[in-house]
């Protein structure tokens, strides 16, 4: 099939030298070469390894446990256990909100009760990882099983084993005496619901079922920790953010940060599972009790799936009325999503995500955050926000079918614009929605005809729009001037998606550089000010802001510096395009690379530093296109073409944002039709490998073209938007709804895979 690339579509007003351009990133070559170190490389002198006793039961309490047969062992240097954390205060906030310390400590090491199975119990360190793991062999650990609960529907349930007995529901931001496994219900209400339902023509209602998911990133989870004998501790660490694991550790052994120093190693993939702390305070305990030594801990395969969080599954009911003219005027949803051992799910997040696309007066939104025995549920891409839109986007296709209105002329008569107001209180800034709409309509994919199955396949076609909010957080950066005119770049994002790229560039832009001149590094805790996580779609957008004031701070010393030169006003002085100048005088004029030779000569060297914690962030609209075969007989869905849109406010780098956005989109592909976690009845995980847990391949995709739009961001020094999360939001109701179109059964469950697919084929009518 012949596919036609629709060019970008670009509504921002400015352009730029830099920015916008699609330069080489500048950690590629040690990548591509093995050289890159990434936290299973790490080898220190006197190395010790450390394994982790997991739970074999989903539900159970702790009755005792032996150590004696483990510590007996040759090679084996100490074993920790919760009962080595020191008593602390009962709260624990590491950067991630509030969180009771018993529950905290409780995901890392339990000691009275487990909760999934994979739950930490101890830790063990020995001479060889194989020492390690006979150890964990011997350990003697006595328990009483207990019923498991593995579905907020489940949890919820009156009659349903309850988890926690401290756990009681928070109504309505109001703490009750209830004890059950719902930690939180909240509304979100807008208009009268009952008003807006009386006035509708044509009422929609269903229900959706949607299952754990694993985020799927290759490297596993590991740690070198070294408390050291002055007690300051050093952890290296495969994380989405150094200053959370630093805050987790201290908040888990009582040490204060200023003398707790993490260093990122390279990610090997985390899309939003490598934000929550698992094994890294353990290994600093371990090495403590080892008479301190540096410890490593590197998960396996099944350790990552067992132990670590996944994105939750979720029970979701809408309901949505439209008059017959295609207004909607009511829409209601109420979201239970699983937050596994402990409180926290995205929930949250979803609810303020899953009728955010549209301009609708009477909306009310219940959510509920539920706690199960799987592991504590972790972000993945938007969190919550799929699980929300595969739910409403189908109930507003089935809207536009039953008004007989084409479905995205319905989702363009209704979508929310600059000045709606989102259920859960804010008013849209500037936003894109619109404009992803019709670059929908107008491309060429929406345009075409169906092309018609040559195997007996029913074809069809899906779309579907999304929104995520973004978020902005701390940021910091430092920019430190060489003699050759070249400038050292220092920030403590993460590099996941390739930010020391489009980090560098804000600042080469400011400084009228070229990006080759800036050389960025992400460094640890003690080298740089502090910076949240890589995640939330706020790396570039806030990083990025961090380099550009840093590049300012430098710009405004450099017209200073060339001010005393020339012996004039700074006032006079103007920097433009990486050229000093006087503004009065035509003679005087020096480059960014003479003047850099000059500094140490002239006052000495120049450093600028930029802080940022952003308000206001701008959110961003997706949407996609997807042609789907379905094969009748088995039930088998096919990707025959699927074009994803993307408001991305300004692309700082255009490659890296297309990468997102095809990534988000096959992560979306295989959360929609063969992705999830298979749980016994007594909550065991039945494929935690790869071999077993499959992820699409090339093999099993078309290409997945991109046009990005461009409504700037009125809350950015470039317009930028957060791009990372919001394509994943819609490639599962895409899907959903193409399947629909083509063979009119309406998928109610995810993933879509062909026993499913068959039984909505079989059960319809």
């Amino acid at each position: 099939m012949t596919t036609t690339y629709e060019p970008n579509k670009v509504l921002s007003n400015k352009e730029f030298k830099v920015v916008g351009t699609r330069p080489v990133r500048p950690d590629g070559a040690d990548k591509v070469t093995g050289r890159a170190q990434y936290g299973a490389d790490l080898q220190l002198t006197g190395l010790l390894y450390g394994k982790t006793l997991r739970s074999p039961h989903a539900h159970a309490n702790i009755k005792s446990i032996d150590f004696k047969k483990a510590l007996a062992l040759e090679g084996v240097k100490a074993v920790v256990s919760a009962k080595d954390f020191p008593k602390t205060k009962d709260t624990a906030n590491y950067g991630l909100g509030d969180s009771p310390m018993n529950y905290f400590r409780g995901n890392i090491l339990s000691d009275k009760k487990v909760l999934y199975k994979g739950q930490a119990i101890a830790a063990v360190a020995a001479t060889s990882v194989h020492v390690a793991e006979a150890a964990l062999s011997l350990i003697d650990v006595k328990y009483e099983v207990l019923d498991a609960v593995l579905t907020a529907p489940e949890g919820m349930a009156k009659d349903a084993p309850i988890l926690h007995d401290d756990l009681f529901t928070k109504e309505f931001e109001k703490q009750t005496k209830v004890n059950s496994n719902v930690a939180e219900h909240f509304q979100h209400k807008m208009g009268d619901l009952d008003k807006g339902f009386a006035a509708a023509d044509v009422i929609v209602e269903r229900t959706f079922d949607t299952a754990t998911v694993h985020q799927g990133y290759i490297e596993p989870h590991n740690v070198t920790a070294l408390w050291n004998d002055d007690d300051r501790i050093h952890v290296w660490t495969s994380t989405q953010g150094a200053f959370t694991v630093r805050a987790a550790v201290s908040e888990a052994l009582a040490v204060p940060v200023s003398k707790i120093k993490v260093t990122p190693m390279e990610i090997g993939g985390g899309f939003g599972g490598k934000i929550n702390v698992y094994e890294d305070p353990a290994a600093a305990l371990l090495s403590k009790k080892a008479g301190h030594k540096p410890v490593k801990m590197v998960m396996s395969r099944a350790e990552v799936f067992e132990g670590t969080g996944p994105t939750p599954g979720s029970h979701i009911s809408v309901k949505i009325g439209a008059t017959n003219d295609g207004k909607i005027v009511a829409a209601q949803a109420d979201l239970a999503m699983e937050a596994g051992a402990y409180p926290g799910s995205p929930v949250g997040a979803g609810a303020m995500c899953v009728f955010t696309a549209y301009d609708i007066d009477n909306v009310t939104i219940d959510g509920y955050d539920v706690v199960v025995n799987k592991p504590k549920t972790a972000a993945y891409r938007a969190p919550g926000a799929p699980n929300a839109a595969f739910a409403a986007e189908q109930v507003i296709d089935e809207i536009a079918e039953k008004l007989n209105i084409d479905p995205l002329e319905l989702r363009l008569q209704n979508a929310a614009k600059e000045g709606t107001r989102r259920a859960d209180g804010p008013i849209h800034p500037r936003i894109g929605c619109v404009e992803v709409l019709e670059a929908m309509k107008e491309h060429h994919h929406y345009q075409s005809p169906l092309t018609p199955s040559k195997n007996g396949g029913k074809v069809g076609r899906g779309v579907a729009i999304g929104f995520w909010f973004n978020i902005g957080m701390q940021s910091a950066c430092n920019i430190s001037v060489n003699n050759d005119g070249t400038v050292n770049l220092v920030e403590g994002s993460t590099d996941i998606g390739g930010s020391r790229a489009s980090i560098a560039m804000h600042a080469a832009e400011v400084l009228g550089i070229s990006y080759e001149d800036v050389k960025p590094q992400v460094a640890d805790t003690d080298s740089v000010g502090y910076t949240a996580i890589t995640g939330g779609s706020r790396t570039t957008f806030a990083t990025g802001w961090a380099a550009y004031e840093a590049a300012n701070d430098v710009k405004a010393q450099l017209i200073d510096r060339a001010a005393t030169i020339w012996g004039v006003d700074p006032d006079s002085v103007e920097m433009q395009e990486g050229v000093l100048r006087s503004k009065t005088d035509t003679e005087l004029n020096m480059s960014f690379k003479d003047l850099s030779a000059q500094l140490n000569d002239t006052g000495g060297p120049i450093i600028g530093r930029g802080s940022v914690n952003p308000a206001g962030v701008g959110g961003a609209f997706a949407a996609n296109i997807v042609d789907t075969e379905i094969d009748p007989e088995t039930g088998k869905v096919d990707i025959l073409r699927f074009t994803m849109v993307q408001d991305a406010g300004k692309a700082i780098h255009p490659s890296y944002v297309e990468g997102q956005m095809q990534g988000a989109s096959v992560q979306g592909i295989g959360w929609a039709l063969n992705e999830e976690y298979y749980y016994s009845e007594k909550g065991t995980i039945d494929n935690s490998s790869f071999l077993d847990y499959r992820m699409p391949t090339s093999l099993d995709l078309p290409m997945i073209d991109t046009v990005i739009v461009e409504v700037a961001n009125p809350g950015h020094p470039y317009g930028v938007r957060g791009v990372g999360e919001v394509s994943l939001i819609t490639p599962q109701a895409g899907i959903a709804n193409a399947i629909t179109d083509a063979v009119g059964a309406r998928l109610e469950s995810m993933p879509m895979k062909p026993s499913v697919v068959l039984d909505a084929i079989n059960n319809q009518g």
